[in-house]
């Protein structure tokens, strides 16, 4: 695995050969039974599989590859998933004599060095042929698994330094051949993850994608494989030619933004740079990341090649309007630039589990941060900054691994955007990622949740402001392993367009006890049964000035607890006459214009 085979499977690619020529309304349809095939597909993986992972937390995508490994179509899913899974499928497909593909073949592919993400990310994918044995695309299922087989049950090790450490990885194994499944490559995936549930989802993921491949092989039996093709082609075309289309009204120059990460995951280094820097020349985007740290001694903030081109590609096309096909136009439409030997795109064999959250959240935040200066109205930020893991694991009584993933309901990072405060409990970049159920944690996991309760003034001031993060306090009823890496104090999620940072993450554990402590940088150790955790989430950033903000509003926020007033005076400029107690509340017009003009005169002086 090379710098060399990275530059290879990034490399644009040429349309499908075909004889047919489709118009725009037969394009279109085509590529809606494609996009329907890929919901079912994973429909199906979410009914069918064990893992709350997956059956509850939606943490799965499904997408289809065309025969040259172009992005075809895909399904409503984890954003950074679509933009990845075409990586490892470009792998097997430059295999394909050496792996003896055919009809009825299913494969897994999770190798950072062979296009993957992070290990978790398992991507089962089958080709689908015509009748006259033509390979047309490939179907994929791409989903979380809970364990990867590495040194600590979970997949993610704090120290590593190595990708071995973390667990298994395959370029590309082959689990079906012709239609059969091989029993013994099974085993091998199933005997090398702790997870107990892996081979119900394993078996669900290989359903899901067979399932979608009869379907794929009706639609091309009906439509003829000349005009899918065909479609396929147009429809790509069509989302370059619109991208390009966006960009050339944009104005000409260059955008740059930096992002910090606190630290790596030993402590060794502080202060993570991420930089970008998004020139728009005529209809050409590049997004060039020249300049990102490549400290060659960083333990656990090395993203993949794939995961990092993904997670650009994420916020871009937020930048865009919605309308715009997620296909592989996007990436015939926008340069990146992702120097090898940063941790954007580090050297073979780093471990890359952690990567997926720290640094690939912070390419996507400095994305956005960079476009904002063209785009506003589309600066939402696609990212999720808490540390991560932030999970509890155990063993049950017949040695079986259960894993409490830290993805329950809360509210945190959920940015304001252009007219509309933040609001929900996920940020945008998640999708259909779902936050489970406490009753359904509390009845798989010996977990107690004790309170989750919205934090006052944790919002991020802004005349739009960010949702308040949220206090979590649980509590294990078994001795288990608790894992946190802690970021996102020093530099917590940015503001857009002159809107606050976002309030701080902090962790506790032990709380009550006089072993209580504060994680401050990352932590992997046994808690007795009755510990407690308390984990303050960050609450999301602000977007413009706060003192642009609409005081009515400010006083809604005061009597929805959602901010003091103290820090209705301190942040937004908005003196109060009466008091919440005696239902009397009221904006002081002429008092928090003078606070203001003052808290503006402040600012100027800075």
């Amino acid at each position: 695995m090379t710098f060399e085979l990275n530059r290879q499977l990034a490399a644009r690619r040429e349309p499908l050969a075909t004889t047919a020529e489709v118009d725009a309304v037969t394009a279109s349809i085509i590529r809606g039974g494609m996009e329907t095939i890929c919901f079912e597909a994973a429909t199906y993986l979410g009914r069918a599989a064990s893992s709350a992972i997956i059956n509850q937390s939606n943490e799965r995508n499904a997408a289809i590859v065309d025969a040259h490994g172009r992005l075809a179509a895909g399904a409503i899913g984890t954003p950074h998933l679509t933009f990845v899974t075409g990586m490892t499928v470009r792998y097997g497909l430059m295999r394909q004599e050496d792996y003896n593909w055919g009809p009825g073949d299913v494969f897994l592919g999770n190798d950072p060095d062979a296009g993957g993400g992070h290990l978790p990310d398992y991507n089962i994918y089958a080709p689908v042929y015509d009748d006259a044995g033509e390979l047309i695309m490939i179907q994929c299922l791409q989903a979380h698994q809970g364990d990867t087989g590495g040194k600590d049950p979970g997949g993610f090790t704090l120290e590593a330094t190595d990708i071995f450490t973390e667990g298994m990885a395959f370029p590309c194994l082959k689990l079906v051949h012709r239609g059969e499944l091989r029993e013994d490559v099974f085993d091998l995936v199933v005997r090398n993850n702790r997870f107990p549930t892996i081979a119900g989802d394993l078996a669900a993921m290989i359903g899901g994608v067979q399932h979608a491949v009869r379907l794929l092989e009706e639609l091309v039996a009906r439509r003829g494989a000349e005009a899918v093709k065909a479609a396929i082609n147009y429809n790509i075309e069509h989302t370059e030619a619109r991208v390009r289309e966006v960009v050339a009204a944009w104005p000409d120059g260059t955008y740059e933004a930096d992002v910090f990460i606190d630290h790596d995951t030993v402590g060794r280094a502080k202060d993570i740079r991420v930089h970008v820097a998004c020139t728009v020349a005529g209809d050409q985007l590049t997004v060039d990341l020249t300049g990102t740290d490549d400290r060659p001694d960083l333990v656990g903030v090395w993203n993949t090649f794939g995961n990092s081109r993904s997670y650009i590609m994420t916020q871009v096309v937020a930048a865009m309007d919605p309308g715009i096909v997620k296909n592989e136009g996007f990436f015939n439409a926008v340069e990146m630039i992702i120097p090898e030997g940063t941790i954007a795109h580090p050297p073979p064999n780093k471990p890359a589990a952690l990567g997926s959250f720290h640094p690939a959240c912070e390419i996507t935040e400095a994305v956005c941060i960079a476009l904002s200066a063209i785009v506003p109205e589309r600066s939402a930020p696609q990212v999720y900054k808490m540390g991560m893991p932030n999970s509890v694991i155990g063993f049950d009584d017949a040695g079986r691994m259960w894993m409490d993933q830290g993805v329950d309901s809360r509210t945190c990072d959920t940015s304001a955007v252009q007219g509309i405060d933040g609001w929900g409990t996920c940020p945008v970049s998640l999708g259909n990622l779902l936050l489970s159920q406490v009753e359904d944690a509390e009845g798989r996991f010996p977990v107690l949740n004790i309170s989750r309760e919205m934090t006052q003034d944790s919002e991020g001031a802004g005349r739009w402001r960010g949702q308040p993060g949220s206090l979590n306090v649980k509590q294990v009823l078994e001795p288990a392993t608790a894992m946190a890496w802690m970021v996102t104090a020093e530099h917590p999620l940015r503001g857009m367009c002159g809107g606050d940072d976002a309030s701080p993450y902090a962790n506790h554990f032990k709380v009550g006890t006089p072993e209580e402590h504060k994680v401050e940088l990352s932590a992997n150790e046994v808690l007795p049964a009755g510990s407690v955790i308390a984990y303050q989430y960050g609450g999301g950033a602000g977007f413009e000035s706060a003192l642009a903000r609409d005081p009515e509003a400010v006083r809604e926020d005061v009597l929805d607890e959602i901010i003091s007033i103290e820090r209705a005076r301190e942040r937004y400029g908005v003196v109060f006459t009466g008091s919440v107690e005696a239902f009397d509340l009221a904006v002081d017009a002429g008092a928090t214009a003078a606070r203001r003009d003052e808290l503006a005169a402040q600012a100027g002086a800075s």
